[in-house]
């Protein structure tokens, strides 16, 4: 049937009035899905520790996502946050390809931004260059694909929530939660330029606030702030989403309970605590049952229907900022670390940082997140000022090996290919790396020069490129079996009105943070008609699109600590970005388009290594099944547990790779109502741990819960249940069970 041109016209005019009268600048659309991916055998990425494999969950990770455009047909931009240690090339170009095929040409790499967070504590093996999966024994399918179909889902339904609504922008100091862990580096920068600043690292935290045009409520927040997703050690094995998710899941929580319509409480006297114990008591556990995929879905606490609050913490110039702010410390003799090496007596190893929670790291963790999350509380509160303008986008492929920088009128250098230092060796306090290195080393011993050159020696025009770092892993000069490090970067600017976001792939510090951010809003300001000003507001999202190390001063670079080491393209690399990000900046301010946009990096999925075995099939002895107790509740002597106890249950279990329980659950709290069980946490809260092993004798498998009470839990009686998947054989289908524990009395 063809429509008559008038009723066509009449249909965009109706639109448009709707549109007009609904309060709100732009469509706005928030997504968040869950990506946690496999929770046992896969190393984690962050600390290069080959010891560190999960082996179970702290809390979820997810991708959250926002999408503003001006209107249905006008420029938008899609920016993704995930509890991830940073975006991926390959990730962003998979991703990509399945925006493609889905939406056409809407979103592209010009305007869509995936960024991590930097925990330390998701699982690794989804990034293509060998530097960074060598410890996951390379590419991790299973990982990848968590990701990459997090993102997509996080899309699509942001992309399916556009609405018209208003966006709020704020900002505000967050205090405590954050040090610079190379301030000996920091004070190398000219002292004129320091004192323009109060303190050594960004306090500031950027807040925007999401208003749903039609009804006036909130539908999610953005904010970035630096501070390293690292309150989770080297040794932590449970996928945690760091500070940072922490801070997601206290403020998506406390959304939901502001906003959450209270029911009269009909009982409001506390049970008699004798009666709970002896109904508990009679109620057994109830030993390994079949189920199916989606019987954990149904005990999620927080149902995933696309209406939830998303509200994201996003990672900022977080290259020499710590979140262990009580600072380090020499474990052997509880003094402070060397100033200038962070070493005690020469051995690295000994130095380490202490989180306000020290020495429990998960109390660390949820102190840093909750010191976030307060500061976004009071900024959610008081956000009033209304972003207005335009939207807007450019985007640059460079090479970064090669490019030619101008300082002055007089002199260009160049950018070096990718190299690591020795202090890239040594860590950092917040995990210290291999013995035998120091920050700030200026020399490669003999036997390490020799393991240098059995793997690549680096050619002449590298060492004197590099200089002064001394070269200890010539990775930009090194391609066998396939490219050790990027050598092609996105780097990108996204325009919401006033607020411009400066997507870096990679970890500036503090300092070439605020020279980039400076030297945009420069560009922008002179290269406009007034469109641009002083309240113009620049914000820098890290380890965004791709990943790429370390960003330092110039002046930095030259104590060679390990963000200076991790610097990858030599000393002139800061000053590469400024000078291309004023390319792109000069380009928005015009509103001229980018000819040239580069050669696109490679694709390198066909050629990725994966040496990490799969689970072959997991055993229980004869008469038990996955799901049965192993070990029970331990009652305390009263027979009852109270607010802060952590009662914990031990299961018969199977390796939780066989289906990571995408939007579901390992692990639940279930509370008796009537003759109802009604969870009331799962794996995704902060108070409940799911922790899986196997024995090294029998290689039988176990999973334990552990809960601890909180303070507003309601007196009642309980019981701890575990979901899972199990395979005989590796050629055998999946099988799904579930178990619960004996019930349990709580006042």
């Amino acid at each position: 049937m063809v429509q008559s041109p008038i009723i066509a016209v009449f249909g965009l005019v109706c639109i448009w009035i709707w549109m007009q009268s609904t309060h709100g600048e732009y469509l706005i659309g928030v997504g968040s899905y869950d990506m946690t991916g496999p929770a046992a055998d896969v190393n984690m990425m962050g600390y290069a520790n080959t010891e560190q494999n999960t082996a179970g969950i702290h809390f979820r990770l997810r991708a959250r996502t926002f999408i503003v455009a001006e209107n249905l047909q006008g420029p938008r931009f899609v920016f993704v946050n995930l509890d991830a240690g940073m975006a991926s090339q390959l990730l962003t170009i998979k991703l990509l390809e399945r925006l493609k095929s889905r939406f056409g040409n809407l979103y592209t790499e010009e305007n869509v931004a995936i960024s991590g967070t930097h925990t330390h504590a998701g699982p690794g093996g989804y990034l293509q260059y060998i530097v960074y999966s060598v410890t996951s024994l390379g590419f991790v399918k299973q990982s990848f694909d968590a990701i990459a179909n997090a993102v997509e889902q996080s899309i699509i339904q942001a992309n399916n929530n556009l609405k018209p609504g208003s966006i709020f922008i704020n900002t505000g100091d967050v205090k405590e939660a954050s040090i610079n862990r190379s301030p000996s580096a920091y004070l190398l920068n000219p002292a004129e330029e320091r004192s323009r600043y109060p303190s050594n690292v960004d306090t500031q935290m950027t807040f925007l606030k999401f208003v749903d045009g039609a009804s006036g409520k909130s539908k999610g927040s953005f904010s970035w702030f630096a501070t390293h997703g690292t309150s989770m050690s080297k040794n932590n094995k449970l996928i945690s989403g760091d500070n940072k998710g922490v801070a997601a899941r206290l403020f998506e929580d406390w959304f939901t309970s502001q906003n959450k319509s209270s029911s009269p409480n009909t009982n409001s006297t506390e049970p008699d605590i004798g009666e709970l114990v002896k109904k508990a008591r009679s109620i057994k556990a109830t030993g390994g049952k079949d189920c199916n995929q989606q019987t954990s879905q149904a005990s999620k606490v927080r149902k995933n229907d696309g209406s939830l609050f998303v509200g994201a913490f996003c990672q900022s110039n977080v290259g020499d900022v710590s979140p262990n702010v009580l600072g380090a410390f020499c474990i052997d003799s509880g003094k402070p670390c060397d100033f200038n090496h962070s070493s005690c007596n020469g051995n690295d190893l000994l130095c380490v940082g202490r989180g306000p929670g020290y020495p429990d790291e998960i109390l660390s963790t949820k102190i840093i997140g909750e010191r976030q999350f307060r500061s976004a509380v009071e900024l959610f509160g008081s956000a009033s000022e209304e972003l207005t303008g335009k939207i807007d986008y450019r985007h640059v492929y460079l090479n970064f090996t090669d490019i030619e920088v101008e300082l002055d009128s007089n002199k260009v250098v160049k950018t070096c290919p990718a190299a690591l230092g020795p202090a890239f060796a040594a860590g950092t306090t917040d995990g210290p790396g291999v013995f035998g290195f120091q920050q700030g080393d200026a020399e490669i011993s003999p036997f390490w020069k020799s393991v240098r050159d059995f793997l690549k020696k680096p050619s002449q025009y590298q060492v004197d490129c590099q200089n002064p770092k001394p070269v200890l892993l010539s990775s930009g000069e090194m391609f066998d079996p396939y490219p050790w490090a990027p050598a092609i970067l996105p780097i990108q600017i996204l325009r919401l009105g006033k607020l411009i976001i400066l997507s870096v792939p990679g970890e500036f510090t503090t300092m070439a943070g605020r020279r980039l951010r400076e030297a945009v809003k420069e560009t922008l300001i002179s290269n406009s008609d007034g469109e641009f000003n002083n309240e113009t507001h620049v914000v820098i999202a890290g380890l965004t699109n791709t990943y790429s190390q370390y960003i330092a001063t110039f002046e930095e670079y030259y104590q060679q600590r390990y963000e200076a080491a991790s610097t990858l393209y030599g000393p002139h690399t800061l000053s590469a970005y400024i000078q291309e990000f004023n390319k792109l900046a000069q380009a928005m301010a015009k509103g001229d388009k980018i000819n040239e946009k580069g050669s696109s990096p490679p694709d390198l999925l066909s050629v990725q290594i994966s040496l990490l075995l799969g689970p072959f099939g997991d055993p229980t002895p004869n008469g038990t099944k996955f799901g049965d107790i192993n070990e029970d509740i331990a009652f305390p002597e009263s027979g009852y547990f109270t607010k802060g106890d952590k009662p914990s249950a031990t299961f018969w279990s199977a390796n939780p790779r066989y289906d990571l329980l995408t939007e579901g659950t390992f692990a639940s709290v279930e509370r008796l109502q009537g003759e109802r069980w009604i969870p009331t946490h799962d794996d995704d809260d902060l108070s409940l741990l799911f922790k899986w092993k196997v024995d090294n004798s029998s290689f039988h498998g176990f999973a334990t819960i552990e809960w601890e009470i909180p303070k507003d839990a309601i007196s009642g009686i309980y019981r701890l249940k575990h979901f899972g998947a199990s395979k005989n054989s590796i050629a055998s289908p999946i099988d799904y069970f579930t178990g619960a524990s004996s019930a349990f009395a709580v006042q």
